[in-house]
């Protein structure tokens, strides 16, 4: 399942499902623990679209003597930390949306910055294996948090550790790299007219960046599309016994796969000095996995599908990343540029749900799939559309 769903299952189900008295009737349809998982997931999504470019511009603008990066980096961190215990302290639904998104606001306005900070200081040609690197770390945190939560026995605990683990790991970039001051006079003059304009990058005059974002989107909707039903997929059409389980286990292998070569894409990418194939033959590869789901409807098809759509996302995670910061138009507004397009990563979190409910209604996870797979074929296509990056 998408990683912010599987983090905030143990909550949802606090929140929506509390321990009632003998005898009180149970709640309607629209307040079960599905349907609260997806309005919180889906107004942290929101959130989410707005809070990464507006930090990233903030970012850019900001002239303090720590740098521009830095401050919100720190700030963002240790605001998540104490939104993370909040949002773990939640005891109704209102107040678990709440803190989702004040967890949302504050670590995009982190993330902004240490994604702007890797094209700040990182040479070209070695922006792939760090945004393997980027890759991993989140993999890994996934994995880890959802460790720690199981291993301490408890949503309060787990989440005060995953807060601890928020702020301290900020430390090491803070406390051993420093960032030069951008100078007062570099910044424009602030005004809201073109502060808000500046976030509509033209795709007439920047059609690189353009074409790279919608490359971005269509392989995401795609990838969510696979994601998002996994569970009934399971349950109703494989008829597997256990779907929970086989959630997990799919989660497992795909995770496993996609840390296997979310670092060795973006290094092979910056050793040849080339993007676009490896784009194009990942987005093309998990088609084929998504195909393996509508056609392969077994336990094994679905094993290998995890396979091939993990070892092809890790190639596609490291290599987007470092073609993305290929296409920037300016140096100058890297952070608002960055976080316009992480929004291709968070759209198709609030798409998928319509797109997907509408087309299993009227043709199953068989065709849910099939478009699934013409989504992301599309979008490994277009990327022959950028001219700038090889």
């Amino acid at each position: 399942m998408p990683r912010q769903r599987r983090d905030l299952g143990w909550l949802v189900r606090a929140a929506a499902d509390p321990a009632r008295p003998a005898g009180r009737r149970a709640r309607p349809p629209g307040t079960s623990k599905e349907a609260v998982l997806a309005w919180v997931t889906g107004a942290g999504a929101v959130v989410s679209l707005a809070a990464n470019p507006l930090f990233g511009a903030a970012s850019d603008r900001t002239t303090g003597r720590f740098g521009r990066r830095a401050p919100w980096i720190v700030a963002g961190a240790a605001g998540g930390a104490a939104a993370l215990l909040l949002t773990a302290a939640a005891g109704s639904v209102l107040s678990l949306t709440l803190g989702w998104c004040l967890v949302q606001l504050t670590l995009n306005a982190a993330f902004a910055a240490v994604t702007a900070a890797v094209p700040d200081r990182v040479p070209r040609l070695q922006r792939g294996s760090v945004g393997g690197w980027l890759g991993a770390t989140q993999l890994l945190g996934v994995v880890l948090g959802t460790a720690l939560a199981t291993a301490l026995g408890g949503i309060g605990a787990g989440y005060a550790a995953c807060a601890l683990f928020t702020a301290l790991g900020v430390l090491p970039y803070v406390l051993l790299h420093r960032e030069p001051r951008l100078p007062a006079e570099d910044r424009p003059p602030f005004a809201w007219g073109p502060f808000l304009r500046g976030f509509w990058i033209s795709p007439r005059r920047h059609p690189d960046l353009a074409w790279a974002w919608l490359t971005r989107f269509l392989i995401n909707l795609g990838n969510t599309l696979v994601l998002l039903y996994l569970l009934f997929y399971l349950r109703d059409g494989l008829r597997h016994p256990d779907p929970e389980q086989g959630v997990l286990v799919l989660t497992a292998v795909n995770g496993v796969t996609m840390l296997a070569t979310v670092v060795v894409g973006g290094a092979w990418s910056d050793r040849i000095g080339r993007r676009k194939p490896f784009v194009v033959w990942s987005g093309l590869l998990m088609a084929v996995a998504t195909v393996l789901l509508a056609l392969w409807q077994t336990w094994p098809g679905a094993i290998v599908a995890a396979i091939v759509l993990g070892l092809a996302f890790g190639v596609f995670t490291s290599v987007d990343f470092a073609l993305m910061t290929d296409v920037l138009p300016r140096a100058a507004d890297r952070g608002k540029d960055l976080g316009v397009i992480n929004i291709a990563n968070s759209l198709p979190q609030v798409a998928a749900p319509a797109l997907a409910a509408t087309v299993v209604a009227f043709g199953g996870y068989r065709v849910l799939y099939l478009v699934a797979a013409g989504v992301g074929v599309v979008g490994a296509a277009l990327v022959g559309r950028i001219r700038g990056v090889d």
